[in-house]
């Protein structure tokens, strides 16, 4: 058997689709993935999931509509920033993943309060990955420890410099809206995490995708390279 599932990490994909197939804005959707990101979270936080990882905006999503963008860094700054006393009683703590150059100085501010504001929480660890790629984190990193006079690039010594080193590498990726990849998510941490694909689309999540993910997670088999 797998053993506990720590930290699942989440590509949240389907939001468009899921507007457009009720004839909805695009941006619709966007709102309605939101509300499932709190679902998911407080049921992951009863099950006894500690890191939850959500794929928000990806460094390659700046391709999308300038207007599309736009909401979505709208959505980030004024949106999250009212839900934060909210996210803190709850019991998060918020992390953010991802490249701060290039994101909106609202979207920073906000980002640094919901961190600054959560820091004490001991419940569920939520890092939400925003202008996050794992190529970029990967270069990032390589280029802090090269900084710090490091010689050696070894797993062991990258993973000292990435965004959040004291978060453990994901026991399972999940992706919803049926795709099969993982679109540069963790790279470097998801070399042996398990993967589960969802036809469910994001906004239609909640608590019973957190038990069937489990479920899933739990008839793993978990070798590492070895024969179990």
């Amino acid at each position: 058997m797998a053993g506990e599932l720590k930290h699942l990490a989440i590509i949240m994909d389907g939001n468009g689709r899921w507007a457009v197939s009720r004839s909805l804005e695009r941006t619709e959707g966007h709102k309605a993935g939101a509300e499932a990101a709190i679902r998911v979270a407080e049921r992951a936080m009863e099950r006894g999931i500690s890191f939850l990882t959500l794929y928000c905006f990806s460094t390659e999503n700046w391709k999308r509509p300038m207007g599309e963008v736009s909401f979505l860094m709208g959505l980030f700054s004024s949106q999250f920033r009212k839900r934060i006393p909210e996210i803190r009683d709850r019991g998060f703590r918020i992390l953010h993943l991802g490249n701060r150059n290039g994101l909106p100085e609202s979207v920073l501010e906000t980002i640094d309060q919901a961190v600054s504001e959560t820091a004490a929480n001991t419940g569920l660890t939520i890092q939400l990955a925003i202008n996050y790629g794992g190529l970029d984190e990967i270069a990032r990193a390589t280029e802090k420890a090269m900084q710090n006079g490091e010689r050696s690039f070894t797993y062991p010594v990258l993973s000292r410099y990435l965004d959040n080193p004291g978060v453990p590498a994901p026991d399972f990726i999940a992706r919803s809206g049926g795709e099969k990849r993982l679109s540069g998510f963790l790279t470097l941490q998801s070399s042996y995490a398990e993967i589960g694909f969802y036809d469910k689309l994001w906004p239609d999540w909640d608590g019973y995708m957190i038990d069937e993910i489990i479920s899933d997670f739990q008839s793993r088999q978990r070798r590492f390279g070895g024969l179990g």
